[in-house]
């Protein structure tokens, strides 16, 4: 797996800021990337449109659906991070479900992602269990299968953890992503946990939206992961939301390092 996401977790708190991909455009998509890692985001995920994202509350779904009316597909997308990589050196992964990877092919998918830069892809309905056969190609071209724990994972932590690479994303909540005036599980609890049996990065997502949030969340975990948050700027400013996002990503890092 490409060290770029080690790397980044080295003696810092990350800031992992999510957004999808075609929405308004993917000219947009890429000019609010630039925007987002020149002011604070660490890492980016990037939300490859599909039609059933069961993992996604209202929010991201809308977005998902503006993106495929306008007919977005993987192609299209490879070629805007290609054009991305030649603009920044923050770490690129692809947040995405099976079926656009099975429609693609694996082995098409995973090669293409190697050629272009995508460091790892995250797949929220791929039970743990079953991700051997996607593993196989994610392996062979050297992209990292980043793993979910779930406020449910209980007995299953200490074996996720132990075969996690990159970052362990701790999903903060039951249900889908959405913004949450709340998190109520026990994060101090499940990140002690998780790092007893592994080294591996822990980022906290699902729910995360305000700095005091992200600054609470950092005193447990090793980045947080905002989604939602910055989708709704999206949808409110459209193709001019690129100073929106730079402030609020901004302001976000700014309480994290306090």
């Amino acid at each position: 797996m490409s060290n770029e996401i080690s790397e980044i977790f080295k003696n810092k708190k990350i800031l992992i800021a999510y957004l999808t991909a075609g929405d308004p455009s993917l000219k947009d998509t890429e000019e609010f990337i630039v925007a987002l890692a020149e002011n604070g985001a660490d890492l980016i995920e990037i939300g490859i449109p599909f039609s059933d994202p069961v993992a996604e509350g209202e929010v991201i779904q809308n977005a998902m659906a503006r993106a495929l009316i306008k007919k977005i597909n993987l192609d299209n997308i490879f070629d805007m991070v290609v054009r991305l990589k030649k603009r920044t050196q923050v770490p690129l992964t692809f947040m995405t479900y099976l079926n656009p990877l099975l429609t693609y092919v694996y082995d098409n998918f995973f090669k293409k992602c190697k050629e272009t830069g995508i460091s790892a892809v995250i797949i929220p309905d791929m039970p743990f269990e079953e991700q051997d056969e996607v593993k196989e190609f994610a392996d062979k071209y050297g992209v990292g299968i980043i793993t979910l724990i779930a406020p449910t994972s209980n007995e299953r932590i200490e074996t996720i953890a132990k075969s996690a690479k990159g970052f362990i994303y701790l999903v903060s909540s039951l249900g889908v992503t959405g913004v949450r005036a709340k998190i109520t599980t026990d994060i101090k609890g499940m990140a002690e946990k998780i790092k007893k049996f592994t080294d591996t990065p822990v980022a906290v997502g699902f729910g995360i939206s305000t700095a005091e949030q992200a600054k609470e969340m950092t005193k447990y975990a090793d980045g947080v992961i905002i989604g939602s948050a910055i989708v709704k700027i999206i949808e409110q400013y459209k193709e001019n939301s690129a100073p929106k996002l730079a402030q609020y990503i901004s302001s976000i890092k700014n309480a994290m390092r306090k």
